[in-house]
C-alpha cells in the first residue's frame, strides 16, 4: 500500500511537469504567433514624432530646465544637461518617459511637459497610372477618389477597376485595401471610397492584380516590390 502511494505520488508529479511544459510550450507559441501578425490600430492613436518636429519641454518644478528642441536628422533631441534621447518614432507620452531617465542623475520624479510647436504637414502619396505621381499635402478630408483627381487623374481608363490603398496600422504594418473606384463612380458601393489618412499611400496599377496580401510589413521598398510602385 505504502510503495502503491508512493507511486502515485510519482505519476502525479510526472503528470504535473509534463502539464507545465505543454502550456509553457503553447503560450509561447501564442506569444511567436502574435509577434509575426499585424497588430491592429488603435482607434484614436496618438501623434507620432518626426524629424524636425519642434517641441517645448517645460519642467514645472524645475523651470529653469525648460527649452526648446527640434528632433535632429538623426532623431535625436539634444537636452539641456542630460544630453541626448532618441524621440523619433516615439508618442509625446513615450517622449515623457525618456526624458525623465534622461535627468533620473539630476531630478528625482520629475514633471515633464511636452508641447508639440512645430510638425511635419501630413502627407499622402499616389502612384502608378495617374497624371502626377507623387507627395501630396492633405489639407482636409479627402477620400480615394479625390486623391487621384489631385494626381491629375487615371491615365488608363480600365485602371478604375482595381486601386490599392495602404494603410498604416502600426509601427510595422500596413493594411492593403482594394477599392473598385469604377463601381464608386458609378454609385455603387460608395462605402468603399475610404477617407484618405495621413501616410496613406494609393497604387493605380497597369493590370489587374488578381491575389494580394491585406497586410504587408511597413516598407516603401516592400510596397515596391510586390506591387511594382515605381
Amino acid at each position: 500500500m505504502k510503495m502503491r502511494k508512493i507511486l502515485s505520488s510519482v505519476v502525479f508529479a510526472l503528470c504535473a511537469i509534463v502539464f507545465g511544459l505543454l502550456a509553457g510550450q503553447a503560450v509561447c507559441q501564442a506569444q511567436s504567433t502574435a509577434g509575426s501578425g499585424p497588430v491592429l490600430e488603435q482607434r484614436h492613436p496618438r501623434y507620432i514624432l518626426q524629424r524636425e518636429d519642434v517641441l517645448l519641454v517645460s519642467f514645472p518644478l524645475s523651470t529653469e530646465l525648460n527649452q526648446t528642441v527640434t528632433i535632429q536628422p538623426d532623431g535625436y533631441i539634444n537636452l539641456q544637461n542630460a544630453g541626448s534621447v532618441y524621440a523619433q518614432g516615439l508618442t509625446a507620452p513615450e517622449l515623457v518617459e525618456a526624458i525623465k531617465k534622461g535627468y533620473a542623475g539630476i531630478l528625482h520624479d520629475p514633471i515633464v511637459n511636452i508641447d508639440v510647436q512645430d510638425f511635419q504637414k501630413p502627407l499622402f502619396t499616389v502612384s502608378g497610372q495617374v497624371g502626377k505621381p507623387g507627395q501630396y499635402e492633405l489639407r482636409s478630408d479627402i477620400t480615394v477618389a479625390e486623391a487621384i483627381a489631385v494626381a491629375g487623374g487615371m491615365t488608363m481608363p480600365t485602371a478604375k477597376a482595381q486601386v490599392f490603398l495602404f494603410h498604416r496600422t502600426s509601427k510595422d504594418w500596413m493594411e492593403v485595401k482594394q477599392v473598385n473606384l469604377k463601381d464608386v463612380l458609378n454609385g455603387k458601393n460608395v462605402n468603399e471610397d475610404a477617407m484618405i489618412m495621413p501616410g496613406d499611400m494609393i497604387y493605380v496599377p497597369e493590370k489587374f492584380i488578381a491575389k494580394f496580401k491585406k497586410y504587408v510589413p511597413y516598407s516603401v521598398n516592400a510596397v515596391a516590390g510586390w506591387y511594382g510602385v515605381p
